[in-house]
């Protein structure tokens, strides 16, 4: 059972047979931006449809809340890949929507 809260910025993320609860908290957006660069510059690829699959798992990698210690990145990255591009949509624009909204 996930606890994602949409009106806090949080999403779900299934990840095998485990949903994870995804939360744009401030240490996880800025461990995000280290990797990726400016996280408008990130919004703005997204807008524009080029946010590169690597780009997306990494966002989704980073806001993973109480992050079991057996997930991996790799396992962020192939469930994006398992579920579709179109599956994992919502998330993002929850995420995106927090990044440029705020609470």
């Amino acid at each position: 059972m996930s606890a994602a809260n949409p009106l806090r910025g949080e999403a779900e993320l299934r990840v095998g047979a485990s949903v994870h609860v995804l939360r744009p908290s401030f240490a996880a957006l800025v461990a995000a931006e280290a990797e990726l660069g400016p996280l408008f510059a990130l919004v703005e690829r997204a807008a524009d449809g080029r946010l590169a699959l690597g780009e997306l798992a990494l966002l989704f990698w980073h806001c993973v809340g109480d992050r079991p210690e057996a997930l991996t990145r790799e396992a962020v990255g192939e469930a994006v890949v398992a579920q579709g591009l179109a599956a994992v949509t919502p998330a993002l624009r929850v995420l995106l929507g927090q990044i440029l909204q705020g609470q």
